[in-house]
């Protein structure tokens, strides 16, 4: 789903040849800009955290950078219902850990958050963080995006394909809470620059990651390979009198469908009749 996973499976040996990049997709009727908003302080500036209460999302790193964040609230949406997050350890440890820096006052464990609740907590943040240690591909950043919400994320896994550093958002490096506050606090002091970044975003989510337009490039690269195996197999059936095949016949060795993007370090596999997916590290 990324350029990051190909990376690594280049590193276990697979053959670059063989792997497509086709991201995951978000459902851009439900997470738009336009849309009712959950009630907040307006005199305090609001993060928020979608996520699992799993230590690896670095749900903690955000709320030790709390503490470098005077007049700002976090919300963290996620977890068991709100009713169970007393028995949850995670949401023990998260809260333990606020009180230790002096900011339970200023962060909200919501528990779980229904999906069709979510685009209007999304609008009501001034920022989505998401700073996971590790992220295969991460749908977080795309629904925010496609809210209209600037994204901080860690500069890992999926992250780096989504969100665009200085376009849509702002990359970190993951378990920095000393740099996630200083990026967090040079945001919040400039309502333009969020609101472009969050204009990007959403345009990048419709551009990009809509789910028409995964599906199709899904479809492009079962038929890419459908086309392979049919050449193959008549190729298998030529009469064996020592003819080579003529080249035409032959899969392209390197061609690129889509010459207005041209391929980037997400190393898609340039499969005939397959246009691959603009993902990777070009402009949004």
């Amino acid at each position: 789903t990324c350029s990051d996973e190909v990376f690594e499976l280049v590193r276990m040996g697979a053959d670059l040849r063989r792997i497509t990049v086709v991201p995951c997709g978000v459902d851009l009727g439900l997470f738009r800009p336009d849309g009712p908003a959950e009630p907040r302080d307006p005199d305090r500036s609001r993060l928020l955290v979608v996520s699992r209460l799993v230590e690896r999302k670095g749900i903690g790193d955000v709320v030790a950078a709390m503490a470098r964040l005077p007049g700002v609230e976090l919300l963290v949406a996620g977890g068991p219902p709100a009713a169970e997050l007393a028995g949850d350890p995670e949401a023990r440890r998260l809260t333990a850990l606020a009180e230790r820096v002096g900011v339970a006052g200023r962060v909200r464990l919501l528990g779980r958050v229904g999906r069709c609740d979510l685009p209007a907590l999304y609008r009501s943040a001034d920022l989505v963080v998401n700073v996971p240690w590790y992220e295969p591909f991460g749908i977080v950043p795309l629904e925010a995006m496609a809210c209209g919400v600037p994204v901080v994320a860690s500069a890992v896994g999926g992250l780096v394909d989504t969100v665009v550093d200085g376009v849509t958002g702002a990359h970190v490096p993951p378990r920095r809470p000393r740099l996630l506050a200083e990026a967090v606090a040079g945001l919040l002091a400039d309502p333009e620059r969020r609101a472009t970044l969050g204009a990007t975003g959403a345009r990048r989510a419709r551009r990009r990651f809509g789910w028409d337009r995964i599906a199709g490039s899904t479809l492009e690269v079962y038929a890419g390979l459908s086309a392979a195996v049919g050449d193959r197999d008549r190729r298998d059936r030529l009469p064996s009198n020592g003819a080579v095949d003529h080249p035409e016949h032959l899969p392209s060795p390197g061609a690129v469908d889509d010459q207005e993007h041209p391929p980037s370090r997400s190393a898609t596999l340039p499969l005939r009749g397959a246009s691959q997916p603009e993902v990777g590290f070009e402009p949004a």
